[in-house]
Protein backbone atom coordinates (compact mmCIF):
# COMPACT_ATOMS: atom_id res chain seq x y z
CA UNK A 1 0.00 0.00 0.00
CA UNK A 2 1.60 3.46 -0.66
CA UNK A 3 2.27 5.91 1.74
CA UNK A 4 -0.06 9.31 1.86
CA UNK A 5 2.52 11.61 3.18
CA UNK A 6 0.91 14.84 5.44
CA UNK A 7 1.08 17.94 3.45
CA UNK A 8 1.28 21.45 6.21
CA UNK A 9 -1.41 23.91 5.37
CA UNK A 10 0.82 26.13 3.36
CA UNK A 11 0.83 23.43 0.74
CA UNK A 12 -2.63 23.52 0.09
CA UNK A 13 -2.95 27.54 -1.25
CA UNK A 14 0.39 26.93 -3.17
CA UNK A 15 -0.88 23.74 -4.68
CA UNK A 16 -4.36 25.51 -6.00
CA UNK A 17 -1.91 28.50 -7.40
CA UNK A 18 -0.45 25.46 -9.26
CA UNK A 19 -3.75 23.91 -10.51
CA UNK A 20 -4.91 27.58 -11.62
CA UNK A 21 -1.66 28.33 -13.80
CA UNK A 22 -1.53 24.58 -15.09
CA UNK A 23 -5.64 24.53 -15.95
CA UNK A 24 -4.94 27.83 -17.77
CA UNK A 25 -1.49 26.84 -19.71
CA UNK A 26 -3.39 23.49 -20.61
CA UNK A 27 -6.74 24.67 -22.06
CA UNK A 28 -4.81 27.07 -24.30
CA UNK A 29 -2.13 24.72 -25.60
CA UNK A 30 -1.50 21.56 -23.67
CA UNK A 31 1.23 20.77 -21.35
CA UNK A 32 -0.08 21.31 -18.01
CA UNK A 33 1.47 18.31 -16.61
CA UNK A 34 4.64 20.00 -16.83
CA UNK A 35 3.86 21.90 -13.98
CA UNK A 36 1.28 19.68 -11.77
CA UNK A 37 3.63 16.88 -11.65
CA UNK A 38 6.68 18.26 -10.42
CA UNK A 39 4.93 20.31 -7.99
CA UNK A 40 3.01 16.80 -6.52
CA UNK A 41 6.48 15.00 -6.59
CA UNK A 42 7.90 18.01 -4.76
CA UNK A 43 5.52 17.73 -2.17
CA UNK A 44 7.03 14.07 -1.04
CA UNK A 45 4.24 12.11 -3.30
CA UNK A 46 5.50 8.51 -4.60
CA UNK A 47 5.22 8.08 -7.80
CA UNK A 48 2.37 6.08 -8.11
CA UNK A 49 0.44 8.60 -6.03
CA UNK A 50 1.58 11.47 -8.11
CA UNK A 51 0.25 10.00 -11.52
CA UNK A 52 -3.04 9.07 -9.36
CA UNK A 53 -3.61 12.68 -8.23
CA UNK A 54 -2.24 14.65 -11.09
CA UNK A 55 -4.81 12.63 -12.98
CA UNK A 56 -7.50 13.47 -10.37
CA UNK A 57 -7.07 17.40 -10.34
CA UNK A 58 -6.24 17.42 -14.71
CA UNK A 59 -9.67 15.80 -15.03
CA UNK A 60 -11.16 18.81 -13.27
CA UNK A 61 -9.02 20.94 -15.52
CA UNK A 62 -9.93 19.18 -19.14
CA UNK A 63 -13.47 18.97 -18.30
CA UNK A 64 -13.66 22.95 -17.40
CA UNK A 65 -12.12 23.70 -20.32
CA UNK A 66 -13.92 21.40 -22.93
CA UNK A 67 -17.32 22.59 -21.31
CA UNK A 68 -16.30 25.93 -22.26
CA UNK A 69 -15.08 25.40 -25.51
CA UNK A 70 -18.41 23.69 -26.43
CA UNK A 71 -20.92 26.51 -24.58
CA UNK A 72 -19.17 29.40 -26.94
CA UNK A 73 -19.47 26.43 -29.68
CA UNK A 74 -16.18 25.52 -31.23
CA UNK A 75 -16.65 21.80 -30.11
CA UNK A 76 -20.45 19.64 -30.75
CA UNK A 77 -19.94 17.49 -27.55
CA UNK A 78 -22.67 14.90 -29.65
CA UNK A 79 -20.02 14.50 -32.55
CA UNK A 80 -17.24 13.60 -30.25
CA UNK A 81 -19.27 10.51 -28.60
CA UNK A 82 -17.40 7.85 -30.54
CA UNK A 83 -13.66 9.36 -29.57
CA UNK A 84 -14.95 10.16 -26.09
CA UNK A 85 -15.62 6.40 -25.87
CA UNK A 86 -12.98 5.16 -27.54
CA UNK A 87 -10.30 7.41 -25.62
CA UNK A 88 -11.34 6.49 -22.53
CA UNK A 89 -11.39 2.48 -23.39
CA UNK A 90 -7.47 2.90 -24.51
CA UNK A 91 -7.21 5.43 -21.44
CA UNK A 92 -7.87 2.31 -19.18
CA UNK A 93 -6.09 -0.20 -21.65
CA UNK A 94 -3.00 1.62 -20.45
CA UNK A 95 -3.43 2.44 -17.13
CA UNK A 96 -3.75 -1.32 -16.68
CA UNK A 97 -0.70 -2.03 -19.11
CA UNK A 98 1.20 0.86 -17.12
CA UNK A 99 1.07 -1.55 -13.77
CA UNK A 100 2.72 -4.34 -15.28
CA UNK A 101 5.39 -2.69 -17.50
CA UNK A 102 8.00 -0.36 -17.04
CA UNK A 103 7.14 3.12 -19.61
CA UNK A 104 11.02 3.86 -19.76
CA UNK A 105 11.24 3.45 -23.12
CA UNK A 106 8.04 5.54 -23.94
CA UNK A 107 10.21 8.18 -22.44
CA UNK A 108 12.88 7.90 -24.64
CA UNK A 109 10.45 7.77 -27.95
CA UNK A 110 8.26 10.42 -27.03
CA UNK A 111 10.73 13.37 -26.28
CA UNK A 112 11.94 12.65 -30.32
CA UNK A 113 8.25 12.79 -31.75
CA UNK A 114 7.42 15.74 -30.21
CA UNK A 115 10.44 17.20 -31.30
CA UNK A 116 9.58 16.34 -35.10
CA UNK A 117 6.56 17.96 -34.56
CA UNK A 118 7.89 21.60 -33.44
CA UNK A 119 10.10 21.47 -36.20
CA UNK A 120 7.32 20.70 -38.63
CA UNK A 121 5.29 23.19 -37.24
CA UNK A 122 8.01 25.44 -37.34
CA UNK A 123 8.34 24.87 -41.06
CA UNK A 124 4.20 24.76 -41.82
CA UNK A 125 3.82 27.90 -40.30
CA UNK A 126 0.35 28.74 -41.53
CA UNK A 127 -0.82 25.26 -40.99
CA UNK A 128 -3.65 24.95 -37.91
CA UNK A 129 -4.54 29.17 -38.81
CA UNK A 130 -7.58 28.28 -40.69
CA UNK A 131 -9.82 24.99 -40.93
CA UNK A 132 -9.06 22.27 -43.94
CA UNK A 133 -10.73 19.71 -45.78
CA UNK A 134 -10.33 16.49 -43.58
CA UNK A 135 -7.87 13.71 -44.81
CA UNK A 136 -10.20 10.71 -42.68
CA UNK A 137 -13.76 10.18 -41.90
CA UNK A 138 -14.25 10.33 -38.52
CA UNK A 139 -14.62 6.79 -37.55
CA UNK A 140 -11.32 5.84 -38.89
CA UNK A 141 -9.36 8.56 -37.17
CA UNK A 142 -10.93 7.91 -33.26
CA UNK A 143 -10.38 3.55 -33.99
CA UNK A 144 -6.78 4.89 -34.56
CA UNK A 145 -6.18 8.05 -32.96
CA UNK A 146 -8.68 7.63 -30.19
CA UNK A 147 -7.35 3.93 -28.63
CA UNK A 148 -3.79 4.77 -29.34
CA UNK A 149 -3.62 8.45 -28.07
CA UNK A 150 -6.21 7.35 -24.76
CA UNK A 151 -3.83 3.97 -24.37
CA UNK A 152 -0.98 6.56 -24.18
CA UNK A 153 -1.97 8.86 -22.04
CA UNK A 154 -3.22 6.34 -19.42
CA UNK A 155 0.03 4.81 -19.72
CA UNK A 156 2.44 7.43 -19.55
CA UNK A 157 1.11 10.62 -20.71
CA UNK A 158 3.30 13.63 -21.43
CA UNK A 159 2.39 15.35 -24.29
CA UNK A 160 -0.62 13.75 -25.26
CA UNK A 161 -2.41 17.17 -26.03
CA UNK A 162 0.30 18.19 -28.34
CA UNK A 163 -0.41 14.67 -30.08
CA UNK A 164 -4.08 15.06 -30.33
CA UNK A 165 -4.16 18.91 -31.18
CA UNK A 166 -1.53 18.51 -34.33
CA UNK A 167 -3.60 15.20 -35.30
CA UNK A 168 -6.95 17.12 -35.52
CA UNK A 169 -4.91 19.78 -37.26
CA UNK A 170 -3.26 17.43 -39.92
CA UNK A 171 -5.79 15.09 -40.32
CA UNK A 172 -9.43 16.41 -39.51
CA UNK A 173 -8.36 19.95 -40.79
CA UNK A 174 -9.09 21.88 -38.09
CA UNK A 175 -7.94 25.37 -37.22
CA UNK A 176 -5.96 25.75 -33.46
CA UNK A 177 -8.79 26.68 -31.54
CA UNK A 178 -11.20 24.15 -33.05
CA UNK A 179 -8.41 21.57 -32.50
CA UNK A 180 -7.35 22.19 -28.82
CA UNK A 181 -11.24 22.21 -28.09
CA UNK A 182 -11.62 18.63 -29.38
CA UNK A 183 -8.54 18.21 -27.34
CA UNK A 184 -9.68 19.01 -24.42
CA UNK A 185 -12.64 16.16 -24.47
CA UNK A 186 -10.59 13.46 -25.27
CA UNK A 187 -7.75 15.03 -22.30
CA UNK A 188 -11.28 15.23 -20.33
CA UNK A 189 -12.32 11.18 -21.45
CA UNK A 190 -8.98 9.41 -20.60
CA UNK A 191 -8.34 11.41 -17.70
CA UNK A 192 -11.54 10.22 -15.99
CA UNK A 193 -11.12 6.52 -17.22
CA UNK A 194 -7.78 6.39 -15.94
CA UNK A 195 -8.49 8.17 -12.52
CA UNK A 196 -11.38 5.59 -12.10
CA UNK A 197 -8.54 2.97 -12.47
CA UNK A 198 -6.03 4.63 -10.32
CA UNK A 199 -8.71 5.29 -7.54
CA UNK A 200 -9.75 1.81 -7.32
CA UNK A 201 -5.99 1.06 -6.91
CA UNK A 202 -6.06 3.15 -4.21
CA UNK A 203 -3.10 4.97 -5.24
CA UNK A 204 -5.08 9.02 -5.16
CA UNK A 205 -4.34 11.56 -2.91
CA UNK A 206 -7.94 13.06 -2.57
CA UNK A 207 -6.97 16.29 -0.44
CA UNK A 208 -4.15 17.38 -2.49
CA UNK A 209 -6.31 16.07 -5.97
CA UNK A 210 -9.51 18.24 -5.37
CA UNK A 211 -7.68 21.40 -3.87
CA UNK A 212 -4.96 21.25 -7.43
CA UNK A 213 -8.73 20.75 -8.98
CA UNK A 214 -10.53 24.00 -7.74
CA UNK A 215 -7.41 25.66 -9.71
CA UNK A 216 -7.88 24.06 -12.56
CA UNK A 217 -11.20 24.47 -12.85
CA UNK A 218 -10.83 28.45 -13.10
CA UNK A 219 -7.74 27.79 -14.69
CA UNK A 220 -9.36 26.00 -17.45
CA UNK A 221 -12.18 28.37 -18.01
CA UNK A 222 -9.57 31.18 -18.28
CA UNK A 223 -7.19 29.31 -21.11
CA UNK A 224 -10.76 28.43 -23.00
CA UNK A 225 -11.53 32.08 -22.67
CA UNK A 226 -8.06 33.16 -24.19
CA UNK A 227 -7.60 30.75 -27.04
CA UNK A 228 -11.07 32.01 -28.34
CA UNK A 229 -10.98 35.44 -27.65
CA UNK A 230 -7.92 35.42 -29.45
CA UNK A 231 -7.42 32.81 -32.05
CA UNK A 232 -5.30 30.44 -33.45
CA UNK A 233 -2.22 33.36 -33.70
CA UNK A 234 -2.27 33.35 -30.10
CA UNK A 235 -2.45 29.85 -29.65
CA UNK A 236 -0.06 28.49 -32.01
CA UNK A 237 2.91 30.09 -30.67
CA UNK A 238 1.92 28.90 -27.11
CA UNK A 239 1.27 25.37 -28.44
CA UNK A 240 5.28 25.21 -30.39
CA UNK A 241 6.20 26.34 -26.55
CA UNK A 242 4.77 23.74 -24.53
CA UNK A 243 5.44 21.38 -26.97
CA UNK A 244 8.85 22.33 -27.10
CA UNK A 245 9.22 22.10 -23.51
CA UNK A 246 7.64 19.01 -22.71
CA UNK A 247 10.03 17.67 -24.94
CA UNK A 248 13.63 18.72 -24.00
CA UNK A 249 11.96 18.22 -20.30
CA UNK A 250 11.67 14.48 -21.69
CA UNK A 251 15.05 14.33 -22.89
CA UNK A 252 17.03 15.54 -20.58
CA UNK A 253 15.51 12.88 -17.69
CA UNK A 254 15.75 10.30 -20.08
CA UNK A 255 19.65 11.14 -20.54
CA UNK A 256 20.52 11.76 -17.10
CA UNK A 257 18.41 8.77 -15.88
Amino acid sequence: MPVFPDLPLWAYPVLFATGLVAGTVDAIAGGGGLITLPALLGFGLPAPLALGTAKLQSTFGSGSAAWSYARRGVVRLRDCRLGFALTALGAVGGAYTVRRLDPQFLGTLIPWLLGAIVVYMIFRPKLGETSRHHRMEPLAFYLLFGVALGFYDGFFGPGVGSFWAIAFVTVLGHDFVRATGHTKVMNFASNFASLVFFALAGTVCWAPGLVMGAGQLLGGRLGAHLAMTRGAKFVRPVFLTMAALVALKLIYASLTR
